[in-house]
């Protein structure tokens, strides 16, 4: 599911293009959500970059790990942790996103110095955000509890949308071979950096097509209780998987993740 822990990216560079480099989330309540994740995963908060409006970085050791905004009032959208995918040219990126059938719905816009962004929307519906780095290259390590682990989008179907993300970012793909598991893993250079997952008619009518974010922890029933005792709730419960256990929860304003004790 995901590589040994490491930085932003090869030799502190930035991350290859098509590789997740960052998960954001927009919220209602600020501080209630930094408490709730600084309580599960130890992260400390800062604030920038301006551009974004409210908007903190999480840290984590001193590394840069996922970022947190808030809503604007008058808008009603989704609460849900949001990936973004690097690129060298968001512009270019925004342009092939439109022409493969995509919707991009903010920018390309400039982040202060720390990049450019855009978020869109694949042909099924989910969402994702592109980022061209400049001071800002992404999360500074994954790997480890209480960052990143790995990205997965869930959809009807692995097929049906794989085409688009291949021709946007360049993917390779590989698939399970399997008669009752539709499942591709994306890669980047020859190293695995996403899933998609076709979960046919058990896709949620509430979400849709949707990315899921899975954060790496010490002890995934330990993190689930301590989730719950904060606030959040769980959607499934603990289970083993061939990436190792695993378990869904939401935060008290109804943001989805996973969590996960990769086996190494």
């Amino acid at each position: 599911m995901t590589e040994a822990p490491g930085s932003a990216g090869p030799n502190g560079t930035a991350y290859a293009p098509g590789t997740p480099c960052w998960v954001s989330l927009m919220v209602h309540g600020m501080a209630a959500t930094q408490e709730f994740y600084g309580e599960l995963f130890g992260w400390e908060f800062r604030p920038g970059p301006q551009q974004l409006g409210a908007y903190v970085r999480a840290r984590l050791d001193g590394h840069e790990v996922a970022g947190i905004g808030l809503l604007p009032v008058d808008r009603h959208l989704p609460v849900a942790w949001t990936p973004y995918l690097a690129s060298d040219d968001v512009d270019l990126t925004a342009e092939t996103v439109r022409l493969c059938g995509g919707t991009v719905g903010v920018g390309p816009l400039v982040a202060d110095e720390a990049g450019r962004l855009a978020i869109a929307s694949d042909p099924s519906g989910a969402v994702f955000g592109v980022w061209q780095a400049a001071a800002h290259l992404g999360a500074g390590i994954t790997g480890v509890p209480g960052s990143l682990a790995w990205n997965e989008l869930v959809t009807r179907d692995s097929e049906g949308v794989a085409k688009f993300y291949e021709t946007v970012f360049g993917y390779e793909r590989e698939a399970v071979v399997s008669a009752d598991f539709d499942y591709l893993t994306l890669h980047v250079k020859g190293r695995p950096v996403a899933g998609i997952h076709g979960v046919g008619g058990a896709l949620p009518r509430d979400r849709g097509a949707h990315w899921m974010t899975y954060f790496e922890v010490a002890d995934v029933d330990a993190a689930v209780t301590q989730a719950v005792d904060l606030g959040g709730h769980v959607l499934r419960a603990a289970h083993e998987s061939p990436q190792g256990r695993v378990a869904t929860v939401a935060d008290p304003e109804g943001a989805a993740f996973s969590v996960v004790r990769t086996r190494r």
